[in-house]
């Protein structure tokens, strides 16, 4: 189960940092919905964090963590901030994905 809380901590971390971006380009009250989203998913993400480290390494956990929200706001910065793709980009992706599922095999 802390696997899971672990994968949706990630994935409030996209919604995070998509909420941050979307704070740059908005001014006025949109800003400080924006904002507000971002609080509210931080803290979400990081309660399933803590909760996911209960009974899972700190140091996996948290690359774990750290990897799906690198990889999904990278994706979210090409699909929806229509940010520059290239082949390495995509290739270090693929990395780092590779990374996170080896760290979930080797874990205890």
């Amino acid at each position: 189960m802390n696997w899971i809380y672990l994968i949706i901590a990630g994935l409030f971390e996209v919604g995070f940092t998509t909420c941050l971006g979307k704070v740059k380009e908005t001014t006025g009250g949109e800003m400080y919905g924006w904002f507000i989203g971002f609080l509210i998913t931080m803290t979400i993400s990081m309660g399933l964090l803590f909760k996911a480290t209960q009974s899972l390494p700190i140091g996996t956990a948290y690359a774990v963590w750290i990897g799906i929200g690198a990889v999904g706001t990278v994706l979210v910065g090409i699909f929806f901030f229509k940010e520059p793709t290239s082949f390495w980009k995509l290739f270090f992706m693929v990395t780092l994905i590779s990374s996170i599922t080896g760290l979930k095999y080797v874990s205890h």
